[in-house]
């Protein structure tokens, strides 16, 4: 019955972009995030989430027709305005990125609400996943390729930076360079999927499998082997039982990795005595 229904929602040809979305950019998102988690970067990725509506908002007011490239130029001098203040100033990394953040949201909600037009932009608050064309999804497969590649060869330093920054810079570890590309590249992902994952959403699609998973896992590969299978697991329901109740799919995805993540909390709290 469930393999029955499985296929007749991938009948549609927009159903099948979805699907093959969801496939990338949960993986995707997975394994970003338990960097992000670990490098405690949390109110990061959500403040270059609320940036795109400034990046837009620059987008319309030069008259550029896809917006996507002004989000994404946006997005990545955001975050690397983020780490330059944050590594030169004495204020709280926290304090710093909710300024630059509701500072950001502001302009843009300023520009793009002026006469009454916010409406237009108002399907990027939760994302429509539906809406993503076979092009995107070409796009969206070669940054997850980028992404692995970057992982693949820089996992380490990234991952001694987190540990103990200054014994990394010690050992001639290039942790400002990797820090900086480590931005760019969650800027781009996070530019690329808000139009599908939705502003409001993004950071928790982002957090919640990587804290699910490391409430289970006992070492590293297990910590990236549960975010990615959370994050799946949780796309992919999600899809699902959005089609079926006929609501928005981000949200009901979000709600799942909520689910995930408190059943794994009780897990290791209650049932392992952590």
């Amino acid at each position: 019955m469930v393999l029955e229904g499985f296929t007749a929602f991938l009948e549609y040809g927009f159903m099948r972009n979805a699907f093959l979305a969801i496939l990338i950019i949960t993986p995707l998102f997975g394994m970003l995030g338990t960097m992000i988690v670990s490098r405690k970067m949390a109110f990061f990725s959500d403040a270059l989430g609320h940036s795109a509506l400034t990046g837009i908002a620059i987008g319309v007011i030069l008259g550029v027709t896809d917006t996507n490239v002004t989000m994404i130029v946006f997005g990545i001098a955001f975050a690397l305005l983020l780490n330059y203040i944050g590594s030169k100033s004495g204020i709280s990394t926290d304090t710093i990125i909710s300024v630059f953040s509701s500072c950001s949201v502001a302009i843009g909600l300023v520009i793009l609400s002026k006469g009454g037009n916010f409406s237009k932009y108002s399907s990027l608050l939760v994302g429509d996943i539906l809406s993503i064309t076979p092009k995107e999804i070409f796009y969206l497969l070669l940054i997850f390729v980028v992404s692995v590649l970057f992982y693949v060869l820089c996992f380490n330093y990234l991952h001694a930076a987190s540990i103990h920054r200054t014994l990394a810079i010690s050992r001639h570890v290039p942790v400002r360079l990797m820090e900086n590309i480590f931005a760019v590249m969650i800027a781009v992902i996070v530019m690329l999927s808000i139009k599908w994952v939705g502003i409001l959403i993004i950071n928790a699609l982002l957090i919640l499998p990587a804290a699910s998973s490391r409430n289970l896992a006992e070492n590293m590969r297990e910590y990236h082997f549960f975010s990615v299978l959370f994050s799946l697991f949780s796309g992919l329901v999600g899809l699902f039982v959005s089609y079926y109740t006929n609501v928005a799919t981000g949200p009901v995805i979000v709600i799942i990795a909520s689910i995930l993540y408190f059943a794994t909390y009780l897990y290791a709290r209650v049932l392992r005595g952590e």
